[in-house]
């Protein structure tokens, strides 16, 4: 079932992609799929988003790593590199506190076996009225390894733009 996010963001996509209804993708559970139709070969990359609010004392690095435990239930994953985002291992993808997580994916697609790369960040953003509550957007690059190299720069340009979203009245 498609979720709503906690808070309205705004986000531009890059050419090339597509927006995709998430149940009709098999992406339930998030409230926004973007598809790379060029990149098509048996598994076609995709963004998603998914937002949740924290009222926890969970570091980002945790909540983070609460998305390996859940992937691990699919399949086998690899951490193959993790940092906070704005550091020099992962630079300017955003002003808003974060963690870039990069993992390996092994899993089945249509009974066969299927190796998937993908790039997750992680972006806090408190609410200013009352720091105690907090929303974590999960913005997600999903690609096979021969795909990684057309949509990485995609993907690193669309977090670049994504921003709470203005709901003052124009």
């Amino acid at each position: 079932m498609t979720t709503t996010l906690p808070i309205k963001i705004s986000f531009s996509l890059p050419d090339g992609w597509q927006a995709a209804p998430p149940d009709e993708v098999g992406a339930p559970g998030v409230a926004f799929v973007a598809l790379h139709p060029a990149s098509m070969d048996g598994f076609t990359a995709n963004i998603t988003i998914a937002g949740q609010m924290r009222n926890d004392s969970a570091s980002m690095w945790q909540i983070a790593d609460e998305s390996v435990r859940r992937l691990q239930q699919a399949g086998s994953v690899e951490v193959i590199k993790k940092a906070d985002a704005g550091t020099p291992d992962a630079p300017g993808l955003t002003d808003a506190p974060g963690v870039v997580q990069n993992l390996r994916l092994s899993t089945t697609l249509r009974g066969e076996p299927l190796e998937l790369l993908q790039s997750q960040v992680y972006l806090g953003m408190e609410d200013v009225k009352d720091p105690s509550k907090r929303v974590v957007i999960e913005l997600v690059l999903t690609a096979k390894p021969s795909q990684l190299g057309q949509v990485i720069e995609d993907f690193k340009e669309f977090i670049r733009t994504v921003r709470p979203a203005d709901e003052s009245p124009a």
